[in-house]
């Protein structure tokens, strides 16, 4: 396309350029007016009038009035709809269908560094690379608000909790937990007392400690039981997995009518709790499978060598974003090699099952294993499991014979 001088405008059609006349704006147009800057605008006054009236304060017919409902149409007439938590005071899960209106407190964190930061970590950790495990540590833990606001609408400190409960993920959430003795748990709770986060709550009078209380593995909630059962953590964490795996086979607000909380547990009707047994070992197998074991352990190692041969400190890394991780694997001469095999040659990988052999045709490989599998159980009827429904118990102990040690290995 030709360029033409100020006022007016050309087009090409190969053959010829036709030349254009500047379009015509007329002063009487109804919907639009210049304005004294030189830009186009919506005139209001051809949308339907509604003077904002208030008794206590100045009459739209005064000039004080008029211009406060001019400026109250215009902002109307400018205002972007937005769906962004922490711009909004509503959100509904998509998972869950749950609608949840958003406290103050609930609004100030969604705005802090730590929170949005869950926005860029996978939950699946790596495993994105070779499944639709996609979705975000933020995703899961507004899920995990919205059960909380679900079931305890009225708990503050519990909401508060459900969303603070996963701030000190590191990149790629699970798969590098433990090296260089970083934890989660501990790394999140440390987030809780410094800025910005405890400034929000003292803002807003809640105690540090009372959450740090609420997360801790004492605390008796639904959020955090420990006890071996169900909780609301778990529950998000095994039915958005199933959704992004093609395994859930219920409709997730269905399910949530079948659920209640018994003893700071779920609990479920005999069908419902079929079903979530059946994403619990879903969830356990896809640990276990080439899928997840296959890039987890190669970014495992990926990271030890980058502390190794880096001046990246493993405080630092524990910070870092997912996009973050695969920069500083990139910008490492001796990870990026493997860096860029993991995410586009990953059918190179070949995974076996024990420990690697002490023989020269694998001579590269490295061992992985798992940290643990996750298998706790809902209530049946508010009784345990293996008393209400014992058939169900039996198959997830039988997860207990999954393979844990791998060996792993570039053909």
């Amino acid at each position: 396309m030709a360029l033409a001088s100020h006022g007016s405008s050309s087009v090409s059609d190969g053959l010829c350029t036709h030349r254009l006349a500047p379009p015509r704006i007329s002063a009487t147009a109804p919907m639009y007016q210049a304005c004294s800057r030189n830009r186009w605008r919506a005139d209001i006054s051809a949308r339907p009038r509604v003077d904002l009236v208030d008794s206590q304060n100045d009459p739209p017919s005064s000039p004080k009035g008029a211009r406060e409902a001019r400026e109250a149409r215009d902002n109307d007439a400018w205002t972007v709809p937005t769906n962004v938590m922490g711009r909004t005071a509503t959100f509904t899960d998509p998972l869950w269908r749950i609608p949840v209106r958003l406290n103050p407190v609930e609004v100030a964190l969604l705005r802090t560094e730590p929170l949005r930061r869950l926005h860029f970590v996978a939950h699946g950790g790596a495993s994105t690379v070779s499944t639709l495990q996609s979705y975000s540590r933020l995703e899961h833990t507004l899920g995990v608000l919205a059960l909380v606001a679900h079931f305890r609408p009225e708990d503050e400190l519990l909401r508060v909790a459900a969303l603070l409960h996963d701030i000190g993920h590191l990149p790629l959430s699970h798969t590098i937990e433990g090296i260089s003795g970083l934890d989660h748990h501990a790394i999140g709770l440390q987030l809780l007392r410094t800025d910005p986060i405890r400034t929000v709550l003292e803002n807003h009078g809640i105690r540090t400690e009372a959450v740090t209380a609420a997360l801790g593995k004492q605390s008796h909630s639904p959020l955090t039981n420990p006890s071996g059962v169900l909780n609301l953590d778990h529950l998000d964490s095994f039915v958005r997995s199933g959704r992004a795996a093609g395994r859930l086979g219920t409709d997730p607000a269905v399910m949530l009518r079948r659920l209640d909380i018994r003893d700071a547990a779920v609990s479920a009707d005999r069908p419902t709790a079929a079903s979530l047994v059946d994403l619990i070992c879903g969830e356990a197998r896809l640990h276990t499978s080439w899928d997840s074991v296959g890039p987890a352990s190669v970014v495992r190692r990926l990271a030890c060598h980058l502390l190794d041969s880096t001046t990246l400190t493993p405080a630092r890394l524990a910070r870092m974003t997912d996009p973050q991780l695969w920069s500083a694997f990139d910008s490492c001469a001796i990870t990026e090699p493997e860096s860029a095999m993991v995410r586009y040659e990953l059918h190179r990988l070949q995974v076996k099952t024990g420990p690697a052999p002490r023989d020269r045709a694998v001579c590269n490989a490295w061992n992985f294993s798992l940290r643990k599998i996750y298998s706790s159980a809902p209530l049946v009827e508010g009784q345990r499991m293996e008393v209400a429904a014992p058939e169900l118990a039996a198959e997830l102990d039988a997860l207990r014979a999954l393979p844990t040690t791998f060996h792993a290995w570039w053909s």
